[in-house]
């Protein structure tokens, strides 16, 4: 915001050095405009309209906001590298400039008309829109692509694809100013509404594409990028509502209440900064936060920490795991446990001791590894060792 005082003092000073009638301008200097703003720049400072002043703080701030976001993304680009969040990096610098674009335009209706004025409103008015719904709409494909697929097309193709869609729409723009200003002859600034309204309409079918493409894409099979959708889907929503509102005031709200030449540059000047501030807020910042977020790193069991619940090596049933030339043991150890236990017993009457002898416990017959040991070998259950016969029971 500091830079916006040199901007003022600046173009007072081109207008005073262009002025022929210096006590004129300075009798028409309005209140708030304390650096000698003068006409056709009044409304930058004038405090008796105060849109102007609010308009311009608002683009001021999101212009900031946008040139900030835009930095922290290209100095982060070197740590994005999964494939399918660098492919949305194109898109998402694009839709940037292109709010750039539209909190700069807002400008253009702070300033007096003139021709040359007139025919930069016209051109831009409509190309910046559908560049911002160009970059909608192919995020939409791309995240139906990753839902459905979970593959993406490369961020180039995406910004080129965003690119011819926008430049259709510079096409028409151009096609419109030629006819009317050229071939008929009509003042760049004389021109109905209705007919400013008609010529967005490719900017309106952009719009409703990349709803359409954001609803399919929140329909994927992949979770993980369902969140995207979500915040695409009420950006597309959200603008719908603002094109709906905007439009229906500029063409029948200023006639109905009576101030349709006076308010149909505030009308477009605030259509301009919300469209900005809402594609900045419900798309641009959250899809950045997504490509540039690393992802969870999977953390590894604690073996040696009781507090844990018991991990899956110690579930799972080693029996599967181990070779049918180690497993040949366990089944004849019916017959084994018998005959030890008879051994047992009887040798317990010749001794004269009619207390029974402590049984060694069966499983001290086959070889079971330690936990420690499965550590060591990666997880695999070990063979026991060639000259294992068991533990002698005495």
């Amino acid at each position: 915001m500091a830079f916006f005082p040199v901007l003022l003092l600046l173009l007072s000073v081109v207008q005073r050095g262009s002025s022929q009638d210096p006590d004129e301008d300075t009798l028409a200097v309005p209140r708030g405009c304390g650096w000698g703003l003068v006409r056709p720049y009044t409304l930058l400072c004038d405090l008796d309209s105060v849109w102007g002043v609010a308009v311009e703080s608002a683009a001021a701030g999101g212009a900031l906001a946008a040139i900030l976001l835009g930095l922290i993304i290209l100095c982060r680009l070197h740590h994005v590298s999964e494939a399918e969040k660098r492919s949305g990096v194109g898109p998402i610098l694009l839709l940037l400039l292109g709010i750039l674009g539209l909190f700069g335009l807002s400008f253009a209706y702070l300033i007096e008309r003139d021709e040359q004025l007139c025919l930069l409103r016209r051109a831009l008015w409509g190309l910046l829109f559908a560049l911002c719904f160009s970059c909608l709409l192919v995020q939409g494909v791309r995240l139906r692509r990753l839902g459905s697929e979970r593959r993406s097309p490369g961020g180039c193709t995406l910004t080129g694809l965003a690119l011819g869609l926008s430049a259709v729409q510079g096409i028409i723009a151009a096609e419109w100013l030629l006819l009317t200003v050229l071939r008929e002859g009509r003042a760049a600034c004389q021109y109905l509404p209705l007919d400013f309204s008609l010529a967005c309409s490719y900017v309106l079918a952009l719009l409703l594409a990349a709803l359409g493409a954001a609803s399919f894409a929140l329909c994927g099979k992949t979770r993980q990028w369902r969140c995207n959708a979500v915040w695409l889907l009420s950006a597309c929503l959200l603008s719908l509502l603002l094109w709906v509102a905007w439009v229906g005031f500029y063409l029948y709200g200023n006639a109905w209440l009576g101030r349709s030449p006076d308010w149909d540059d505030p009308a477009l000047a605030i259509a301009l900064v919300a469209q900005g501030w809402l594609l900045l807020l419900f798309h641009a910042v959250p899809e950045a936060h997504s490509c540039l977020c690393s992802p969870p790193q999977p953390s590894a069991p604690d073996y040696f920490d009781t507090s844990q619940a018991p991990s899956r090596m110690r579930e799972t049933s080693f029996d599967e795991d181990i070779p049918l030339s180690h497993r040949q043991f366990p089944e004849n150890q019916g017959y084994g446990f018998d005959e030890n236990t008879a051994g047992l017993r009887s040798a317990g009457h010749h001794n004269g001791n009619t207390a029974p002898r402590p049984s060694a416990p069966f499983r001290s017959n086959v070889y079971q590894p330690t936990e420690m040991t499965m550590i060591l070998n990666g997880g695999a259950v070990p063979s026991a060792p060639p000259t294992y016969t068991g533990r002698q029971l005495w």
